[in-house]
């Protein structure tokens, strides 16, 4: 293989390799993030089963204040639910680029093997056509 093209292998190897680690770190935040999303939609379910309506009525006053807080914990629930679609969607997307990160690595080892086979193959065939080594006449004591 000539010098030129394994440097150049070895630098896209060395780039591949690279964008593999951003793209799976990528995913790791990404998939943080769904993590924090679901728990927060967790608590705000949690808040909304604390603040509702219970057997004793003790006024008006209190059941239209709970009134409000349940209407705007409905309205922050249903946008944690947007935002944990979008951050699915934003972690699949990771997902999609660490694998495509990943098959172009491979691709570029197996353009590096299959050169390191083709420079052993032409060295082998370069031996086998070299010519023999004359060896010397031995001659017994005579």
């Amino acid at each position: 293989m000539s010098v030129q093209k394994e440097k150049m292998l070895a630098r896209l190897h060395r780039v591949r390799t690279l964008q593999l680690g951003l793209a799976r770190a990528e995913e790791v935040r990404q998939a943080e993030a769904l993590a924090g999303e679901h728990q927060l939609t967790q608590r705000i379910s949690a808040l909304v089963d604390a603040v509702a309506p219970t057997t004793q009525s003790t006024g008006a006053h209190d059941l239209s204040a709970a009134a409000y807080y349940r209407e705007r914990l409905q309205r922050t629930a249903d946008a944690a639910v947007t935002r944990v679609e979008m951050a699915e969607r934003r972690a699949n997307v990771a997902t999609e680029a660490t694998r495509a990160a990943k098959r172009d690595q491979t691709a570029v080892e197996k353009l590096m093997e299959r050169a390191r086979h083709a420079a052993t193959a032409r060295e082998m065939r370069a031996l086998e056509d070299a010519p023999g080594i004359p060896r010397a006449k031995r001659h017994g004591p005579c």
